[in-house]
């Protein structure tokens, strides 16, 4: 049988409702920490009971996991909708990073949550994060071999772009946070690129590398 409307109006106010628990907890935990963030807090700031809170949570974990869960549905959904479209690989590639870097820049709240959960649940077996970033390197590591396969980019392990790749724009999110953002995204992610498309040596100073190979300084 199908959802009547009647239960469809339901289900769809009790999205909101969860949506808006995690909102309210999502600023409460970044301005407070999760120790000082508690549950009486947030109830008041949403002005409901503590029975409507663990109707959809059981707990305070709970709440918060589902939070930081939502941090990176929400980051995977601005990325695939900004390279909606685009067609050329090496322009998807530029335009996932811009995304990626506007949207913590956006929401630096985003970026607390992620620090928190790595500092305080380490007993996890994988952060959230990471567990996201590993199932979308799937495929951008297959954008990776189709480039390779065209000759666009030199033929090396896919795994390697992906992870080097990956600590660049992860390290630049963390050092915006702590440091303020010197730079626009776009121009952050162009200097990321400049130096990961075209490397820093010259021409000339490649040539040389090439012919200076380790055999040919044996013989």
């Amino acid at each position: 049988m199908g959802v009547t409307e009647p239960e469809s109006v339901s289900i769809a106010a009790g999205r909101a409702r969860e949506g808006e628990l995690l909102d309210a907890a999502t600023s409460l935990f970044a301005e407070r920490g999760y120790g000082d963030a508690d549950t009486q807090a947030l109830v008041e700031r949403m002005g409901v009971g503590k029975g409507t809170l663990y109707r959809y949570f059981a707990s305070k974990k709970a709440l918060f996991l589902a939070a930081v869960d939502r941090v990176m549905r929400r980051m995977t959904a601005q990325i695939d909708a900004s390279v909606a479209g685009v067609e050329d690989p090496l322009e998807r590639i530029a335009v996932a990073i811009r995304a990626y870097l506007e949207f913590f820049a956006t929401n630096p709240e985003y970026v607390e949550l992620l620090i928190q959960e790595r500092a305080l649940f380490r007993d996890r077996e994988k952060p959230t994060y990471f567990a996201y970033r590993e199932r979308n390197m799937v495929r951008w590591r297959e954008l990776y071999r189709s480039l390779i396969y065209d000759g666009r980019i030199r033929d090396m392990p896919v795994e390697e772009i992906t992870e080097v790749l990956g600590h660049l724009v992860y390290g630049t999110m963390f050092t915006n946070y702590f440091t303020g953002q010197p730079k626009s995204s776009p121009e952050q992610a162009r200097e990321i690129l400049d130096v990961v498309f075209y490397g820093i040596l010259s021409e000339r100073e490649r040539r040389r590398l090439v012919v200076q190979t380790p055999e040919s300084k044996d013989s």
